[in-house]
């Protein structure tokens, strides 16, 4: 029995916990800034839909609820700017992540398939290429993949992971013209569309690859994977859903079944209530731009310059005028970590994001202003 080849691949944080333990160390506790991991509370509305919804004696549909994907509906109309999306082309995800690192298996793809990922990525995209037997391919540029046949799936990342970069209209387009003329599967992660800080998009909304703008109206080969993670702080729910061509959907509907991968109804019913209360993830979004002020100038204090960061979670960062293929991401880490701040390493997210760390907006407010303090020297 063969098994996917993931070149001796470890978990990458694993190799974090010294910098952990010496952050640790500092003599008014570590500030961690290292993983976008939710720390303010799950809001009431969600909560008591959870609570209402626990009697869930019987088995959950695989589709979601009717409910449920109306709201998935009603969302991308109002928040998304995709109107008369089809209610049979949403399927609830057991969270993000697992869709990300199962599509290309789901998908059927193999050995002499081509999967392509942004040239700097969460690791997962590269992951789930390898564990279907097909090849990743990481670059921004669509020339690197456009005519070519052996090109199944390109997966769009707007608002990128680290890097915080949205990709306007015109460039999504170009995405997907390309991959239509091959025949490739376009699947764009937008899981922090809701958390934009620079113009156009704050005002604007960060585009979806299932825009009518970017789409040409129709959904065919395209598909927005979206988590209510990052907005609505329910990561421990594993909240999320895929929509798009119903083609596709349908496929992975029946694949789906097949392995149980359902999400709970008791889930199921938190997401209605999230998806349709807009007054919690206003007031999220200012939390999270009052801790990104705060840290931004602090971080220019140590010759730290921001680069990208247009929206997400995370300040995207590297030693001021160095070139990022030249730059040590492990020497900043080391020196943060000096000063009881843990950050997450470029190293973690590709070679062309060597000289980067990225430094995330998830710690509760005073820890933020500690590191802010520590930044600046006091």
């Amino acid at each position: 029995m063969g098994f996917a080849d993931l070149g001796g691949l470890a978990y990458p944080w694993d190799s974090l916990l010294p910098y952990a333990e010496r952050a640790r160390a500092h003599p008014r506790g570590i500030v961690d800034l290292s993983i976008g991991t939710p720390v303010d509370p799950t809001p009431a509305v969600v909560r008591d839909a959870l609570a209402a919804a626990g009697d869930a004696h019987g088995y959950p549909t695989t589709h979601g609820t009717s409910a449920l994907r109306e709201a998935v509906v009603g969302w991308f109309d109002r928040r998304r700017g995709v109107p008369g999306l089809d209610p049979d082309a949403v399927l609830p995800t057991v969270g993000s992540k697992e869709l990300v690192g199962l599509l290309p298996s789901l998908l059927r793809l193999g050995p002499g398939d081509v999967v392509v990922h942004p040239a700097t990525a969460y690791p997962t995209y590269d992951v789930g290429a390898r564990l279907a037997g097909a090849t990743p391919l990481a670059t921004d540029r669509v020339e690197d993949w456009a005519g070519r046949s052996d090109v199944r799936l390109v997966w769009v990342n707007s608002p990128g992971n680290p890097t915080g970069e949205v990709l306007g209209v015109e460039e999504l387009a170009r995405v997907v013209a390309a991959a239509r003329e091959i025949g490739a599967l376009v699947v764009s992660d937008e899981c922090y569309a809701e958390l934009a800080w620079e113009e156009p998009f704050a005002s604007q909304g960060v585009p979806s690859i299932l825009d009518p703008r970017v789409s040409g109206g129709s959904t065919q080969g395209l598909l927005a994977a979206y988590s209510l993670s990052k907005q609505s702080n329910l990561a421990g729910y594993r909240a999320a859903f895929v929509a798009g061509d119903p083609a596709v959907v349908a496929d992975l509907l029946t694949t789906r079944k097949h392995l149980g991968m359902i999400v709970p109804a008791p889930v199921q019913a938190a997401m209605v209530a999230a998806l349709t209360d807009d007054a919690h993830v206003a007031a999220q979004r200012e939390v999270y731009r009052r801790r990104r002020d705060v840290l931004l100038p602090a971080l220019g204090e140590v010759g730290l310059q921001v680069d990208g960061s247009q929206a997400g979670l995370y300040l995207w960062s590297r030693p001021a005028g160095a070139a990022d293929e030249q730059g040590d991401c492990w020497s900043v880490v080391g020196d943060l970590a000096d000063l009881g701040i843990l950050v997450g390493p470029g190293a973690f997210y590709g070679p062309a994001a060597a000289g980067h760390v990225r430094v995330a907006l998830t710690a509760g407010d005073e820890r933020v202003h500690e590191a802010a303090a520590r930044l600046s020297g006091r």
